[in-house]
């Protein structure tokens, strides 16, 4: 009798076979080591996220492959709703142009839930560096070709393709020094050892702040809100120049659309909170949180884009 009941309620309202979701702690997986721009967008919403879906979240940091490690060990946890992904551009958008075999589609294997922020990456250079614009930079560049390096969070990253597309459009030869996270990479340009860096925001801002690193540009093709005092790299003299990095949040294929939908709606609410937009913002990030449907077209697009430009770099496929 009792199944029954249960079969009947389930044919009336699919929602409650998912009613109790979600009753144990949810981890978050991050695909790069603490302190880059991923780490710290999934540590500023985890606990108002925490407060909505009514559970702890739990975040693991599996870094390395340019984010293909955490990004796999999402597509390969079962889709029960209790291991999520906050994504980014390299691993959902640019490695399937840059990975002979990467071990996942990011669009077959993955279901996405909400774009949670876009933001520009800043050109930033170390303090021991003679340069102050990005016409400098140019300049110093083509003085000593090869001699300028500038690090990433690894190899076909945002932070490397939009040096690469500097490179490019600057006619400038700079060298590339791959890291396994955008935290080390900024360790290093903190300590000198590297010259400059297509930071992300939300990472850059704060030693910016504290004049530990010279911001020179933006490199979106729009001044940041966080810093409209800032031009853009188009407006610096390499008219057209454009890249930015995003964030979203994902859950493996096959997860229930109820569970997806439950996410999306507490996400939503999440970014609509005052206070949190302020230090997103604050920190380089601009809130979107729109739909699944609307986020897998946007990432169909990225695909595309970057696509566009690993060719037009030349680069191949690893």
């Amino acid at each position: 009798m009792r199944i029954a009941l249960i079969a009947c309620l389930v044919l009336v309202n699919p929602n409650f076979a998912n009613a109790a979701y979600p009753d144990k702690p949810i981890r978050l997986v991050v695909a790069y080591p603490p302190g880059g721009g991923t780490d710290i967008i999934a540590r500023l919403i985890v606990p108002e996220l925490s407060k909505k879906l009514g559970q702890p979240i739990v975040i693991e940091n599996r870094g390395g492959a340019s984010g293909n490690i955490g990004t796999e060990a999402v597509v390969n946890s079962a889709p029960n709703g209790y291991t999520l992904l906050m994504g980014n551009v390299a691993p959902n958008a640019i490695n399937v142009s840059i990975f002979k075999k990467l071990p996942f589609n990011p669009e077959r294997d993955l279901v996405p839930i909400s774009l949670v922020a876009i933001t520009p990456n800043i050109l930033v250079a170390n303090m021991e560096l003679p340069v102050k614009s990005v016409a400098d930079l140019l300049a110093l560049a083509k003085s000593s070709p090869g001699k300028i390096n500038y690090p990433s969070a690894g190899s076909g990253t945002s932070s490397h393709l939009a040096g690469v597309l500097f490179g490019f459009m600057g006619n400038v030869n700079m060298t590339h020094v791959p890291y396994k996270g955008g935290g080390l990479a900024m360790n290093d340009l903190l300590g000198g050892q590297v010259d400059v860096y297509f930071a992300t925001m939300p990472a850059a801002v704060p030693f910016v702040a504290s004049g530990k690193l010279r911001a020179l540009a933006v490199t979106s093709d729009r001044r940041s809100l966080r810093m409209p005092e800032l031009p853009t790299i188009s407006e610096s003299g390499l008219t057209g120049y454009s890249a930015t990095t995003w964030y979203g949040l994902y859950a493996p294929k096959g997860t229930a659309p109820e569970i997806v939908n439950q996410v999306h709606r507490a996400t939503v609410e999440v970014l609509k909170n005052p206070e949190l937009r302020e230090q997103l913002v604050q920190r380089g990030f601009e809130p979107v949180g729109d739909s699944p449907k609307e986020f897998a077209a946007f990432i169909s697009s990225e695909i595309a884009k970057w696509a566009k430009v690993v060719r037009l770099a030349g680069i191949e496929p690893e």
